[in-house]
């Protein structure tokens, strides 16, 4: 792991689970499932990613104790009610400020944020893009059904265009964000995507994600069969999500769809010599040469970010999944317990009482 400069003085990044102290002894999925009664819809997408990381969070060997979820509101937001550890259902929006105060105070702990499309990417952008942009050491899992569930079904701001709802009965005029274009967009070190029904998949993006320091934002196309259901079955349908999804893997060719005489996708992904765009070819016509190699630690975001917006927004066709980014930058936990202590070595430990009786203050007649 590089070092780098801060102040003049060289940092390392540490380990994203370094200072979490570990569990005491072996723990199973039923340690991290609470007593109360799980309450989503049946045939919820919650289910599975619940199930999923309650199923993955013994591999940390963490604490429970030193384990939090902080969630905003909405449907996904129940999440740390579920959880056997420490946790904290918030307000809407602002899950990744909280959270982002606990990680920088509480360095040993490990700390999740569960948030979903309407809560993550309306009213509480503006605390995701910069907590993306700070590289504090949180996970964020974003759930993206694409509508707003638990307001009983209006229109999110990753529905399509077009999308109709109860709050937009002739269709929605609203372009829909790209998660994971928006997270590359704000520097995010670590950004995947994965979908709630492939638990092999979800699991193994979880683990990258959590071995990770600093931010970690994973998308997670998740159904709402209430008010959205099959808004992604063709990444689930098998026929279907073979010539549909692209599964993104480091060091490897991107080729996807029916296998050719290699054992490879018959499809690859390459960039187009005229425009600089990535575009879609048949490998049988085009040859291998050029095929785009995934390279996830790239310190450029270029291919990522074009890789982000391959997907067509109404068909999902020709859709990435997998971790597009995951490179080492400084965190800002550990910048900013370096600088206090860099501070009190310095000029010693502050005096609150001076500070409020300094000459900066003032006294206002009654």
């Amino acid at each position: 792991m590089a070092e780098v400069l801060i102040g003049g003085i060289q940092r390392q990044p540490t380990d994203a689970l370094s200072l979490v102290p570990k569990a005491d002894a072996p723990q199973s999925a039923k340690d991290f499932k609470s007593d109360q009664e799980v309450r989503w819809c049946p045939g919820c997408g919650d289910y599975a990613v619940l199930a999923a990381v309650q199923g993955f969070m013994p591999e940390l060997g963490l604490a429970k104790e030193n384990v939090v979820f902080v969630s905003g509101i909405g449907c996904s937001s129940r999440f740390p009610y579920y959880m056997n550890t420490y946790g904290m259902h918030s307000i809407h929006g602002r899950a990744p400020a909280i959270a982002t105060g606990l990680s920088t105070a509480r360095r040993d702990l490990s700390v999740w944020v569960v948030t979903g499309d309407g809560d993550a990417l309306s009213i509480g952008g503006n605390h995701l893009i910069h907590a993306l942009r700070r590289n504090v050491n949180l996970k964020i899992l974003l759930f993206n059904n694409r509508i707003y569930g638990l307001t009983k079904g209006q229109y999110s701001p990753t529905s399509e265009a077009g999308k109709i709802t109860k709050s937009t009965p002739m269709g929605s005029l609203d372009a829909p964000f790209n998660p994971v274009s928006l997270a590359l967009g704000a520097e995010a070190g670590f950004v995947a995507r994965t979908v709630d029904s492939d638990r092999k998949h979800l699991t193994e993006v979880l683990r990258q994600a959590a071995d990770h320091p600093g931010t970690a934002l994973v998308e997670i196309y998740q159904n709402c069969n209430i008010f959205n259901d099959g808004a992604f079955e063709v990444l689930k349908d098998k026929q279907q999500a073979q010539e549909a999804v692209i599964r993104l893997e480091h060091g490897a060719p991107i080729r996807f769809g029916v296998p050719a005489e290699d054992g490879l996708g018959s499809k690859g992904v390459v960039r187009d010599q005229a425009t600089g765009d990535l575009r879609i070819v048949e490998v049988a016509e085009h040859g291998t040469d050029g095929i785009l190699v995934h390279d996830s630690h790239s310190e450029s975001p270029t291919n990522a970010f074009a890789l982000s917006r391959l997907a067509d927004p109404d068909t999902l066709h020709h859709t990435p999944i997998g971790v597009f980014r995951d490179v080492r930058r400084p965190v800002y936990d550990t910048l900013m317990a370096d600088q206090l202590e860099t501070a009190v070595e310095q000029h010693g430990k502050g005096d609150l009482s001076a500070l409020l009786h300094g000459r900066d203050t003032w006294t206002v007649a009654g």
